[in-house]
């Protein structure tokens, strides 16, 4: 069979998503899966579409590059012959050149490796499966898909820190993330509600955020110039006085490197608990630590919406996703709890039942849950990067909004 598929590649730390889709206009998937707790005993878990999935453990001490391994063998195998001409790959941070998706050259990949140090979970290991895949497949067209792309034309006063003018020239400025999810939520809020205009989106998984979208168009984001910043994660801290790290250099024997790890691995719902990063564990105990960590989170994610709500000028839509948002009805019941004073009222049974529609009738906003697919956004782009001839990440953009 030509090579007539799209593989899509979503490569962390510790786990590995992927999916094969055909080359249609709006491709369909013909299989996938995922290799979770790389290096810790890992194990591939791929099925083909419609189908039940297989489990293959992997060596005890694979990494990622042997979960890829893994995963190309799986497809070449039980993908009915479909062969990919062309990869598409997220990758977390586009910095301030990329603000499209980028074919993938000598150049761009240098140019990526230099914004390692502002997403260290997840744009060495987004490279390294792309460098894997040169190794092996060296003719085989490569595509870059931005999680900063969807927020490039935020306002100023949404892009900028209070810091000197010369640093934000400098690319110290916010970024946004879960940008993919965020595009593909956007496209289905606009087909299943047409008549919603101003839109909070909350991605709440092991990573979180909370993006406004007016019109299809994100004017901000809790998520800044790392992955650090906004809400509470499974070991994320989120928001945080940035005197804190200089009071724990100044009184503790940690180094930089000893706190960026404790910000980015030992935080969040993880170091607040004691327990660890899922939020079903958490809900399932009755450690008062516990419920210290799980309020603490749905507190952070309410004042995010409502800031929201002032990016936007109000609110009329809030649609949950990701792996919380989409399963943890408690999460959801509480956060939209706090958000009464905006119109949010939740019908209980609808929310319990993990409806698509949860918000009640006579409720000022529409809430809604939606799942999320950001690996159809970057098989569009593939289709839609080839089409175009666009190879640089660079495109016109839509005008900056201010009001």
């Amino acid at each position: 069979m030509a090579d007539d598929a799209i593989l899509v590649i979503n490569a962390g730390s510790s786990s590995l998503k992927f999916a094969l889709f055909d080359r249609s206009a709006e491709p369909a998937r013909i299989a996938g899966g995922k290799v979770e707790r790389i290096g810790r005993g890992a194990c591939l878990r791929a099925s083909r579409a419609g189908e039940a999935a297989t489990e293959i453990p992997l060596a005890p001490d694979a990494a990622q590059v042997e979960a890829l391994d893994a995963a190309l063998a799986w497809l070449d195998a039980n993908a009915n012959g479909a062969k990919p001409g062309v990869v598409g790959h997220r990758v977390v941070h586009g910095g301030m050149d990329f603000i499209a998706p980028a074919r993938i050259d000598d150049d761009v990949l240098e140019r990526l490796g230099r914004l390692d140090p502002l997403a260290p979970l997840h744009q060495p290991y987004n490279l390294a499966a792309i460098r894997r895949l040169r190794e092996r497949h060296p003719g085989l067209a490569q595509v870059a898909c931005f999680d900063t792309a969807f927020h490039a034309h935020w306002p100023d006063r949404a892009r900028r820190f209070a810091l000197p003018r010369a640093l934000h020239d400098a690319g110290v400025r916010r970024y946004g993330f879960h940008g993919l999810s965020y595009e593909y939520l956007s496209g289905e809020v606009a087909r299943i509600a047409p008549a919603a205009r101003r839109c909070v989106f909350a991605h709440l998984g092991s990573g979180a955020s909370v993006c406004a979208v007016r019109d299809g168009i994100s004017l901000d984001c809790s998520l800044g110039f790392t992955a650090l910043d906004g809400l509470p994660m499974g070991t994320r801290c989120g928001p945080l006085d940035p005197g804190v790290p200089f009071h724990l250099l100044r009184t503790t024997a940690m180094d930089a490197a000893a706190i960026e790890r404790m910000l980015y691995h030992d935080s969040g719902l993880a170091g607040v608990s004691g327990i660890g990063a899922d939020m079903r564990d958490l809900l399932a105990s009755a450690a008062p630590a516990s419920r210290e960590a799980v309020d603490l989170f749905v507190y952070h994610c309410a004042r995010q919406v409502a800031s929201m709500a002032v990016a936007l000028g109000g609110l009329d839509t809030l649609v949950f996703a990701g792996g919380i948002g989409e399963n943890a009805a408690p999460v959801r019941a509480a956060i939209c709890a706090l958000l009464a004073l905006l119109g949010v009222r939740l019908d209980a049974s609808a929310n319990a039942r993990g409806d698509a529609e949860i918000g009640a009738a006579d409720g000022a906003v529409r809430v809604l849950v939606v799942p999320t697919d950001e690996e159809i956004v970057i098989a569009r782009a593939c289709n839609g990067i080839r089409a175009s001839g666009r190879d640089n990440g660079s495109e016109p953009g839509t005008p900056e909004v201010d009001s």
